[in-house]
């Protein structure tokens, strides 16, 4: 039974949120139903579910949740976090049909998504804001102007980072206010801006706040949500490094007043921004986010407390089960979140399907929230994070080590993630130290990327590890009869086979003799031959010319394990290979072959070729436009982010091969661009 808690309750939302939201349901006894699009028809939270409804028109369809809700027989509605949830009209809908929101009422959901009037009824309240102005009252030119640059341009509604641009001076504020509102209209419905004084690499701390429709609101400590990437999280900890227990009271006493000022009822977090050369300083009020957030898990583990299941509690009526006095923090809680993406890249929006897939386990302090699955396909519809690996520990230290040993075992093979990079950023000294700040990242990036994927091309035992699984695979495909094994091998005798492996950079001959698993010789570049070994796992496919398992890959007499799947292009011609947090994905090049990835990358041929999968926003140019070396060309948005396309030099736009509102995949041709003497450009598109 769950003791006058709701029957049943629709999660209105998809991934791991809605399978964490889920997991909490199933031990209160309370029936799970799921929504989900056409393309997540197999997805875990529809599997999990006890029951699920397609929703035709997607997740933002407001209507299509609420006759879910309603045919199904729920009482309650979770929206999780993203899509709907911070949706006055939506929770507005949803008491009108007759279902608990759980979550603020709409009256606080519409104060606190507005920035504009969230920072006057803190102000009132006495809560710390930053300088600023806000459309439509001011000019925000003028209001930079008069509050001093470098400043800080954002929407006034929305969160998470999108839309949020750093101008340094006033030539720079056309475009970026031209950016900031098409993001805005594009992820919010709503273009309007607010401009700030930009405080310079700032810690980022937020408070956890919890109230109850009886009048009681407490707060649960804070979160470092400091360490980010295009003002987004990527490393969240609790409780922060920097704060003693007289600035943990100051500010927690803030965020309750923030709250009480609008009305709050239920989980919701008060962020601030924390200068980094003033101990001591209790903050600026940001934002308050009136939903439960991604970093939820931290503060779980520090207070032993299941916010989903103080949410449904607060929903159905009851007050608070605990007063602040009760609130107790014990240890250190770190999480990484796993992201779809390409630290390498500007840490642009990946995708693809997943062919192997590795997670720690649950226990000895680490949780692992996660979507993911073998054969989920990760496009460009959706937010790019995959999972979050959260980590505890007695202190911070050895937090910070549990949460490192649980990425060595995380590997994802067929999409590009961040994990390296989260490896590399943990092990940096300011991190392990707790020097922490927002523009960390930005200041260590070349470092922290050497650190994670080195210079070059990948190291020669992962390239020898990829020639033995093509070549074994060769081998594995001609059988038994010496008369039809393939080219690099003759009867009586072993020829060198020579496959060349691009990953990111320069396709790197790799030479194979012998059979891969017996007694082989494999040869790097120019290096000398090894002796080599190729012991296969248990290898299985999901489609033809794809397998996946453990390989055990030995050079000279040192053997290391490696994640193994094979998929993409013809005949699976893309290794990938994992190991301790590390992926590669090394792709067969055949000279010649323009569909091959490397070939076609680094041609030099003026060729202009998309950064991310997504779709084209905006074109600028037209074919037979002259266009200069760094001018704009094209806009491509995936995921509410927008990335800028360039010339790679003086010419002319000899092709436009895209128009705007089209989808194109990762290094798609957008256009070429030729020398002023008709010739292609000899730099190559960006």
């Amino acid at each position: 039974m769950n003791s006058g808690l709701f029957e049943t309750v629709l999660v209105a939302n998809r991934g791991e949120i809605a399978l964490r939201v889920i997991r909490t349901l199933r031990r209160l006894g309370i029936r799970s139903v799921a929504v989900h699009s056409d393309a997540d028809a197999g997805a875990r939270h529809v599997r999990e579910a006890d029951a699920a409804v397609r929703l035709a028109s997607g997740y933002l369809d407001v209507e299509g949740v609420v006759a879910a809700a309603r045919a199904s027989g729920a009482q309650a509605v979770h929206p999780g976090y993203g899509f709907l949830a911070e949706n006055t009209a939506f929770a507005r809908r949803c008491a009108e049909a007759g279902l608990v929101f759980v979550g603020p009422p709409p009256e606080a959901i519409e104060a606190m998504g507005d920035k504009i009037r969230a920072k006057a009824a803190v102000e009132a309240a006495g809560v710390p804001v930053v300088p600023g102005g806000a459309e439509p009252g001011d000019d925000l030119a003028e209001a930079a102007a008069r509050i001093g640059f470098p400043v800080l341009i954002k929407p006034s509604a929305g969160g998470g980072g999108k839309g949020m641009l750093v101008v340094r001076s006033a030539d720079g504020l056309p475009d970026a206010i031209a950016s900031a509102r098409r993001t805005a209209e594009a992820a919010f419905g709503d273009g309007t801006l607010l401009v700030e004084r930009y405080v310079g690499d700032p810690r980022h701390i937020e408070i956890q706040v919890l109230a109850d429709a009886h009048g009681n609101v407490i707060h649960l400590g804070e979160r470092e949500c400091s360490l980010q990437r295009r003002h987004q999280k990527i490393i969240e900890e609790a409780p922060s490094p920097l704060l003693d227990e007289e600035t943990r009271r100051r500010m927690g006493a803030a965020a309750v007043s923030a709250a009480r000022a609008v009305g709050y009822v239920g989980a919701g977090t008060v962020e601030f921004i924390v200068p980094g050369d003033q101990p001591g300083h209790p903050g600026y009020f940001i934002e308050m986010n009136t939903r439960l957030q991604v970093e939820h898990p931290v503060t779980e583990m520090v207070t032993g407390l299941d916010l989903v299941e103080l949410q449904l509690r607060v929903a159905a009526g009851e007050p608070l089960p605990l007063a602040q006095e009760d609130v107790r923090l014990r240890g250190h809680a770190v999480e990484a979140r796993v992201y779809a993406e390409d630290p390498a890249r500007d840490f642009l929006p990946t995708g693809g399907r997943v062919l192997a897939l590795a997670e720690p386990r649950d226990g000895d302090g680490v949780r692992v929230d996660s979507g993911l699955f073998e054969g989920a396909v990760v496009g460009s519809d959706y937010d790019p994070m995959l999972s979050k690996v959260i980590a505890w520990g007695p202190d911070r230290a050895s937090a910070l080590r549990t949460l490192d040993a649980a990425l060595r075992e995380t590997s994802v093979l067929g999409v590009t993630t961040n994990v390296a990079f989260l490896r590399a950023l943990l092990a940096d000294p300011d991190v392990a130290a707790g020097r922490l700040g927002t523009g960390l990242i930005d200041q260590r990036l070349d470092a922290l990327l050497t650190a994670a994927y080195g210079t070059g091309a990948p190291p020669d035992e992962v390239l020898a590890a990829a020639a033995l699984v093509l070549q074994d695979r060769l081998s594995a495909d001609a059988g038994d009869d010496p008369w039809e094994v393939p080219d690099g091998w003759r009867v009586g005798e072993a020829a060198w086979t020579t496959w060349l492996l691009a990953a990111r950079g320069e396709p790197v001959p790799v030479r194979v003799r012998g059979l891969p698993g017996r007694a082989a010789e494999v040869a790097v570049g120019d290096g000398p031959a090894r002796a080599a070994r190729l012991t296969p796992g248990d290898a299985a496919g999901a489609a033809p010319g794809e397998r996946r398992g453990d390989v055990l890959v030995t050079l000279d007499g040192v053997t290391a394990r490696y994640a193994c799947a094979t998929g993409g292009g013809p005949a699976g011609s893309t290794v990938w290979l994992g190991r301790e947090g590390h992926a590669w994905a090394l792709t067969r090049h055949v000279p010649g072959d323009t569909g091959d990835r490397a070939a076609a990358g680094l041609a030099g041929d003026g060729v202009v070729r998309s950064p991310m999968p997504g779709t084209v926003l905006l074109v600028k140019v037209t074919p037979g436009e002259k266009v200069t070396e760094g001018q704009p060309l094209l806009i491509v948005e995936a995921m509410k982010m927008e990335h800028t396309v360039t010339a790679p030099a003086d010419g002319v736009v000899a092709e436009l091969s895209v128009r705007a509102g089209q989808p194109v995949d990762m290094d798609a041709v957008l256009a070429v661009v030729r020398a002023p003497d008709g010739s292609p450009d000899e730099t190559g598109g960006s």
